[in-house]
């Protein structure tokens, strides 16, 4: 039987859709994420593998672009601008502390690996930066998106976001060898278009939420989902992050609009998001893995740890509780879709070929231990320890207080 490409692609991605029907119930009796299951099934069908899937990877790819889109639109719809700038502003010195205690590792490890100066650039940014993707997603799972600690990570989420806005276009620069003019430019450009989203944002964000209509959801889910990934696209066409751009148009709408555009638009925020694991996953040759896991596990092992300091301590800043400050650092271990293309736009430059493999590697390990680190704080052995140390914190100022 000949099958055209079109039929294969049918086919695999409907076998693949209902597998991951399967895994999500698993995980769900379980208790669980279901995204390490999804990347883990990406990877028993991805390039180098078994059974790769030839048909589907175009397909797949957009798809899991559009998952990243709805995941930070979906997000950006339940904060307003101003809970926005406020927390931006509040936890600015969190941000500069995330970039210190996670980008320095990348780059000293990029050394240490005998990659160079232009390598050691490359792994500061894959440290550093935080998967938004998978990270809403888990929040979402464990039912914390109304949290106090939540819009703390957001904030440094968007931090880190923004700061993609610099970084790529300096990245791009320093490994095609273009002059400091050039690069200049490309910043300026990047930079200009996110204070610019953010200025009509702030200022004219409910007049924008008028122009749709809030009590027709057809309409309502073209009209958000097209300005979405028209933002999204505007924004990865001056090399900064599409994320940004959706999670701006969400939070540009407000009131009625945002509230029944985020029941219209949960659906496929669901499906596609399912699909950007699953591709993540896909992306990875199983074969180069054993070669770099050793190396990539003891930076994950380091990294994981200096955000979960990040996440405690931004927390702590923001006056939030000690089981709040715990559930910040484990939410923020997960690295993702920013480590694929800082590795891709390295290897694709000719810089040292292992990067890409590693960078996987590394980012797989985080993805898949985070959502179940981050269960730890819901387990009764924590919740123990916590009332514990409350106790004996009580107990302590008590017996100060007598002497």
């Amino acid at each position: 039987m000949n099958l055209t490409t079109d039929t294969l692609l049918l086919i695999e991605v409907g076998a693949l859709l209902l597998l991951m029907s399967v895994l999500g119930r698993i995980a769900n009796r379980l208790g669980q994420s279901a995204i390490p299951l999804y990347m883990t099934l990406g990877l028993l069908f991805g390039s180098g593998s078994l059974l790769p899937l030839d048909a589907s990877q175009e397909f797949l790819h957009t798809g899991s672009e559009i998952g990243v889109i709805l995941l930070l639109l979906v997000l950006g719809l339940e904060y307003s601008p101003t809970e926005l700038m406020t927390s931006l502003k509040k936890n600015a010195s969190s941000g500069i502390l995330d970039a210190l205690l996670n980008a320095l590792p990348g780059a000293i490890f990029g050394l240490l690996m005998g990659w160079g100066p232009i390598g050691a650039t490359v792994l500061a940014g894959v440290t550093w930066v935080s998967s938004s993707g998978v990270i809403v997603k888990v929040l979402r799972d464990l039912g914390r998106i109304g949290n106090r600690e939540t819009p703390t990570i957001v904030s440094i989420l968007v931090m880190e976001d923004l700061a993609m806005a610099f970084y790529l276009p300096v990245l791009s620069a320093i490994v095609v060898g273009a002059t400091l003019a050039q690069g200049f430019v490309t910043v300026a450009i990047a930079v200009g278009l996110v204070l610019f989203v953010l200025i009509v944002t702030y200022h004219f964000g409910s007049k924008m939420s008028r122009v749709f209509n809030a009590n027709h959801a057809e309409s309502l889910l073209l009209g958000v989902m097209g300005v979405a990934m028209l933002v999204a696209g505007i924004a990865s066409a001056v090399a900064v992050s599409s994320a940004v751009g959706a999670f701006l148009v969400g939070i540009a709408l407000s009131g009625q609009v945002a509230e029944n555009a985020e029941k219209v638009v949960e659906p496929l925020r669901d499906l596609f998001a399912a699909i950007f694991f699953l591709f993540f996953g896909l992306q990875t040759n199983p074969g180069d893995i054993p070669v770099v896991f050793l190396p990539a596990l003891a930076l994950a092992v380091l990294t994981m740890g200096t955000k979960l300091l990040t996440g405690y301590v931004a927390a702590a800043r923001a006056g939030i509780g000690v089981p709040g400050r715990w559930r910040s650092g484990l939410a923020l271990m997960p690295r993702g879709e920013f480590s694929v293309i800082i590795a891709g736009v390295a290897v694709a430059a000719g810089v040292d070929a292992k990067i890409a493999p590693f960078a996987a590697t590394y980012m797989l390990i985080t993805v898949i231990s985070s959502p179940v680190l981050a269960r730890i704080t819901d387990t009764r052995w924590f919740k123990r320890r916590m009332q514990n140390s409350a106790t004996t914190s009580v107990k302590t100022l008590r017996g100060d207080g007598s002497r």
